[in-house]
C-alpha cells in the first residue's frame, strides 16, 4: 500500500509520535472508499450504552447483532468502526483485519445523574483485539471534567507507548453552560482545542451553531458573519492547531437525508476531515444506509 501525498502530509503533523501510532493512523486514513483522500467516514456504535438497546436498534432489528455493524462498515467502504468492548469482541475474530477498529474505552448510560463516564476497557484490550485506536469521551464544562482529563492522560500515554492512536469525543456539557451553549461556536471550538491539548490524534466534536455563549469571548467573534455552517466548521478546524489535527464531526440525532448531506458538504467545504455517523445510518434499513453512505463518500470526494 502506497501512502498518498494527502495522507503523508497529515501524518507529518504528528511530530512526536512513533511509527506504530503513525501506521495505525495510516490504516484508518488509507482504508475504504475515501482511502488516501485525507477524508474519513467512521461508524460509531456506542449508543446501546448511552441510550439503551431498544432506543438504538428496535427501529432496525438487524442492528442488534454486532456482526451487522462490522459488515455494513466494510461493505460501505468506511474508514473505521468504533464501539465499546463487548461489541468489538463479538465480531473481532470473524472480521479481523478487514476494517480498522476504535475501542471506545469509556461509557455512560441514560439513567446516570452525573455528567461523567466510567472506564469500561483499556489499552490491553485494544492490543488484544487488534484495534488501531482507543476512543474516549470528555465533557468540557462538567464538574467531573478534571477526572476525565486525568483518565485520558493515562490511557493515551499507554496507547501511544504501544503504537495505538487516540480519538477524543469532546462534548461540552454541564457546569455553567446553558443548553444552547452546548452547541455554541465558541464553546465547540474551545472543546475541540482542549482535545488537541490533551494529545488526541483524531478529535470528534458536534457541528456548532452560530450562538456565542461566553461573555468574555464575545468580542473575539464580533464583526464576522457566522451564519454559514462551513465557516463555523473552518473555525473549529483552525482551533485544532491551525488544522494540524484530524477533526471529524458527529452526525448527531437521527435526521432527514438532505440534512445529513448538507452537513457533509459544509464539513468538506470548511476543511473538516469527515463525519463519524451512527444513528443516521444504522437506524435505516441496510440498503438505505449503504446508499446514504455511498452518497456521503461522493460528497467527500468532491464528486457532488
Amino acid at each position: 500500500m502506497s501512502i498518498t501525498p494527502a495522507v503523508r502530509a497529515i501524518l507529518a503533523n504528528y511530530e512526536s509520535d512513533n511509527p506504530g501510532v503513525k501506521a495505525n493512523l495510516a490504516r484508518i486514513l488509507m482504508q475504504g472508499k475515501l482511502g488516501g483522500t485525507g477524508k474519513l467516514l467512521i461508524l460509531p456504535v456506542d449508543q446501546g450504552f448511552e441510550h439503551g438497546p431498544a432506543r438504538s436498534f428496535a427501529v432496525n432489528p438487524d442492528a442488534y447483532d454486532p456482526h451487522y455493524h462490522f459488515q455494513i462498515a466494510i461493505d460501505a467502504g468506511l474508514s473505521a468502526y468504533a464501539a465499546p468492548l463487548g461489541m468489538i469482541e463479538a465480531g473481532a475474530g470473524t472480521f479481523a483485519g478487514q476494517i480498522p477498529t476504535i475501542l471506545k474505552v469509556n461509557s455512560s448510560n441514560s439513567w446516570a445523574t452525573g455528567i461523567n463516564q466510567a472506564v469500561t476497557s483499556g489499552v490491553d484490550d485494544a492490543l488484544r483485539l487488534g484495534c488501531s485506536a482507543i476512543g474516549f469521551t470528555i465533557y468540557p464544562g462538567a464538574d467531573d471534567l478534571f477526572d476525565m482529563m486525568e483518565e485520558i492522560k493515562e490511557l493515551s500515554a499507554q496507547a501511544k507507548s504501544v503504537g495505538i492512536a487516540t480519538v477524543i469525543w469532546s462534548y461540552p456539557r454541564g457546569g455553567l453552560l446553558s443548553k444552547e451553549g452546548e452547541l455554541a461556536l465558541d464553546v465547540g471550538a474551545y472543546a475541540a482545542h482542549m482535545a488537541a491539548l490533551l494529545g488526541a490524534h483524531i478529535i470528534k466534536v458536534k457541528l456548532p451553531t452560530a450562538h456565542i455563549e461566553q461573555k468574555d469571548a464575545a468580542k473575539a467573534y464580533e464583526g464576522t458573519d457566522w451564519s454559514a455552517q462551513s465557516d463555523r466548521v473552518k473555525h473549529v478546524v483552525k482551533s485544532c492547531f491551525n488544522g494540524r489535527r484530524i477533526v471529524v464531526f458527529s452526525g448527531g440525532a437521527a435526521k432527514g437525508e438532505d440534512a445529513v448531506y448538507q452537513d457533509a458538504r459544509d464539513i468538506r467545504d470548511g476543511g473538516g476531515n469527515g463525519s463519524i455517523i451512527g444513528r443516521n445510518t444504522f437506524q435505516r434499513k441496510r440498503e438505505d444506509a449503504l446508499a446514504m453512505l455511498d452518497k456521503l463518500v461522493r460528497i467527500y470526494r468532491n464528486e457532488e
